[in-house]
Parts: C-alpha cells; sequence; structure tokens
C-alpha cells in the first residue's frame, strides 16, 4: 500500500512537470529550462515505475528494463547531439514515430490478456490502431523531408481509396471487439492493415504541407499514449498522452490558419502536386540582379531592414552568418527584425529554433500579422531561401495552388532583395510572382557563400 501511494505521488509530480514543462516552453527563454523540466518528472515516473512496482519481477525483466533504457539514452542522446539544423525535422518525425510504434506495440502485447472486457479492448484497437497509422505515416514523412520521397504519390481516386481502406479498418476493429475473439493473427491483420493506410494517407500529401503533417502525426502519437493510460489506470501516461495529443491538434488547426485551407483540404487536396508550369497562368516578365556592392551600399544607407528566412537559409547552414549581418547593419544605426511566416521551413517553429542557435535574439523575430503592417515603412526587405510564403500570387492570382494562403506582404517594401541559387519553383511547385516585381532584385547562389560575401562588402564600406 505504502509503494504504490508513493507511486502515485511520483505520477503527480511527473503530471505537474509536464504541465509546467509544456507551459515554459512557449517562451524562447524558458524553453531549454521548461525541456529540463519535463525530462525530470519523466525520469522520476520511471524511476516510481521501476522501484516501486507492486507485483514481483525478475532479474531478466529487470535486466531488459535496464538495458532497453540504456539503449534508447544512448542512440538518443547521440542522435540529438549529431542532427544538424536542417535535419531537425526528420530527426522529429523519426522521434514521433517511434512513439506511436511504442502505442501500437502495448497494443499488441495487451490484446490477449483483456479479451472479453469490452472497455479494455476498445482502448487496445483504438491505441493500436493510431499507433500504427502514427509510425508508418511518420516513416514516410521522415523519408519525404530527407529528399527520399521528393514527390507525392497518387494513386488514381486515392481518396476514394484511401476512405475505403480507413472506413474497412473501422470495422475490422469493432468486429474484434464485438466478437471477443482471441487470435493473434486477427489483431496483427488489423495491426498490418493500419500500418498500410499511414502510408496511404502520408504518401499523396505535397512537401508543402510537412509541417501540417508532422503536427498531425504528433497529436496521433499523443492520443494512442493516452490509450495506453486508459488501459493501465496510468496517470503520467494518461497525461502526457493528453497534452502531446491537445497540443499537436491545437498546432495543427494554427498551421492550417496560417495557410487558410481546412485540415480536409490538407489530407484530402492535391496541393504540392503541380508543377512550375501548372500553377495558374505563364508568368512573363524579366528579372534583375544584384551584386553584393549594391546590396550592400542600398542596406548601408537604410533606417529599417526586414530579413525572411526559409528553409534554403537552414539548408546552407547559414544561420551564423545572417546574424553577423543583422549585427553589421545594427552598427551603422539600422533597424533590423526577422519576419516568421508560421509554415516556413518543414515543421512548426523551425526558423524560430535555427536563428536561436545563431544568438539571434528572440525579441527580433516577429510573427506574420504583426510584420505586415510595417512593410511599407521598410527600406529592404532581404528574402533568404523562403518561395511561397512571399508569393503575391497568393493575394492575386485566383488559378494559383495557394490562393488565399496569408503571406509575408514583402511586396511592399521599398526595395527587395532575394537570395536563391536558382529559378527554381518551390515546394509549392509554381512560379513566384515577387521576383518579377520591379523592385525585387535576385541575389543568386548559395545563402552562405552569398551572404558571406555581402557581409565582407558591408565591412568593406566602414
Amino acid at each position: 500500500m505504502m509503494n504504490q501511494s508513493l507511486l502515485e505521488i511520483a505520477y503527480l509530480i511527473g503530471s505537474v512537470t509536464f504541465i509546467v514543462g509544456l507551459k515554459m516552453m512557449g517562451n524562447a527563454k524558458t524553453a531549454r529550462n521548461g525541456n529540463l523540466i519535463a525530462a525530470a518528472g519523466m525520469f522520476i515516473a520511471i524511476v516510481g515505475t521501476i522501484a516501486l512496482h507492486d507485483k514481483p519481477v525478475t532479474p531478466l525483466i529487470y535486466g531488459l528494463i535496464f538495458s532497453a533504457i540504456a539503449l534508447g539514452s544512448v542512440v538518443g542522446w547521440m542522435a540529438a547531439k549529431k542532427v544538424q539544423m536542417t535535419k531537425m525535422p526528420e530527426l522529429v518525425s523519426m522521434f514521433n514515430g517511434m512513439g506511436g510504434a511504442c502505442a501500437a506495440l502495448i497494443g499488441l502485447m495487451e490484446f490477449q490478456h483483456n479479451v472479453g472486457n469490452t472497455g479494455s479492448m476498445i482502448t487496445i484497437i483504438a491505441g493500436t490502431v493510431i499507433g500504427s497509422v502514427s509510425f508508418s505515416g511518420s516513416i514516410i514523412a521522415y523519408l519525404k523531408l530527407n529528399g527520399t520521397m521528393n514527390k507525392p504519390l497518387r494513386l488514381p481516386s486515392y481518396n476514394i481509396i484511401n476512405t475505403a481502406v480507413l472506413i474497412g479498418v473501422i470495422l475490422f476493429g469493432a468486429w474484434i471487439i464485438y466478437s471477443d475473439t482471441a487470435e493473434m493473427a486477427i489483431v496483427y491483420a488489423l495491426f498490418a492493415i493500419a500500418i498500410l493506410y499511414g502510408v496511404l494517407f502520408t504518401v499523396p500529401i505535397g512537401g508543402a504541407d510537412m509541417p501540417v503533417v508532422i503536427s498531425l502525426l504528433n497529436s496521433f502519437t499523443g492520443l494512442a499514449a493516452a490509450f495506453g493510460g486508459f488501459l493501465y489506470d496510468n496517470k503520467i501516461m494518461l497525461t502526457g498522452g493528453i497534452l502531446v495529443g491537445s497540443a499537436g491538434t491545437l498546432l495543427t488547426l494554427v498551421m492550417c490558419k496560417a495557410m487558410n485551407r481546412p485540415l480536409s483540404n490538407v489530407i484530402f487536396g492535391a496541393f504540392g502536386e503541380g508543377t512550375a508550369s501548372s500553377g495558374g497562368p505563364e508568368v512573363k516578365g524579366s528579372i534583375k540582379d544584384a551584386s553584393a556592392t549594391d546590396i550592400a551600399i542600398l542596406m548601408n544607407y537604410s533606417k529599417k531592414v526586414v530579413i525572411v528566412p526559409g528553409y534554403g537559409l537552414a539548408v546552407a547552414q547559414a544561420q551564423h552568418v545572417i546574424h553577423e549581418l543583422e549585427q553589421l547593419l545594427e552598427e551603422r544605426g539600422v533597424e533590423v527584425k526577422y519576419a516568421i511566416h508560421p509554415v516556413a521551413g518543414r515543421m512548426p517553429g523551425h526558423m524560430n529554433v535555427l536563428l536561436a542557435e545563431s544568438n539571434v535574439a528572440y525579441e527580433k523575430l516577429v510573427e506574420m500579422e504583426d510584420i505586415n503592417p510595417e512593410f511599407e515603412q521598410t527600406d529592404v526587405v532581404l528574402v533568404v531561401g523562403a518561395n511561397d510564403v512571399v508569393n503575391p500570387a497568393a493575394k492575386t492570382d485566383p488559378s494559383s495552388p495557394i490562393y488565399g494562403m496569408p503571406i509575408l506582404e514583402v511586396d511592399k517594401a521599398k526595395h527587395i532583395i532575394v537570395n536563391k541559387r536558382s529559378m527554381s519553383a518551390g515546394y509549392a511547385g509554381i512560379d513566384n510572382l515577387l521576383f518579377y516585381d520591379p523592385k525585387c532584385s535576385m541575389f543568386f547562389g548559395d545563402a552562405k557563400k552569398a551572404l558571406t560575401e555581402l557581409v565582407n562588402e558591408l565591412k568593406n564600406l566602414s
């Protein structure tokens, strides 16, 4: 009885630290400490579960538990320490997939122990299905993000196929619960079909929607973990699962709002399928090149500069150079801010994390709604590796696939500089009207190399 009371206290402490940690993660200044607090709570819960368990456990089981913890800790630590910031979305997808797999495995392990208990079976089947979908969907998202599957794959009538498979999974799961069958082969079949649905669900979705997909799959994993908490009557699993599920769901809705598209359109739409020549009418016009010297002079005599970071900045690992550029400009009395679009990069908050790595002050990162009114008073906008989030077609071209998506209104600035490797289309697969704006000049080249050249030119002007 004493052990059970102590265990409940450990779970309560863990639950509170999860809530406090999640709250602290909402602010860049306290996010690191919030993460550590939540991790400490999880450590307390794990130690409590192992040390205060009220049933006899053999040394072999203890050996397996501690071996798994050691192996997971080493792999997780090394992966997190070595991952490049450009690969962070892939790491998040992979870790999220492992969480879904764990939830599914719990269902498979507990299935035969709960046959006949309708409430437990509902929990087991739901956790198995949702965890399996999250696992396979996250693996596909990982492959899309690292470029292995860089194009969406759509079968003929894929929406009908996906819907049919989903309905089949639901009906099959309901039949298993109703029939009280104890055959493991049947639940393995359900597991396999759910895995298949996760693949079919994620494969058609274009790369531009990856931030939304990652958030949605994250909520799936949380929901699956919460079902595990119900099954074991485990408060810490339940609290953690609910927090992850609800946070992932809210973030998914925020991402959809930022794109001005309903979630159903992300899942069942064809966004990201087109090519540069298929997204509306062909764009005609001329572009202007700008040299590092021209841009340095322009910025040197500006009063206000806004930098728009995109995935190209991450790929080139140019976050430290962009921070050096910011510091040089501020030394000359230029006001510098960063305009952050909610879906910039490959996962929610990607640009914020990237710039934080180079010690850019959090106060200089301005969200889209707050920075848009300032562009008319901005002398120079420097767009680095961003594309679709600054495309005026979202406001002016009803035939464009991104029409209606809120964008950073950089076209209102006095001068626009766009740094890109080439004129290739962004993830939405359409041409960018901004490049043909008379106020826009292209600064071609790898972001790190080009910005280093720009920084050197600025230093020469001093």
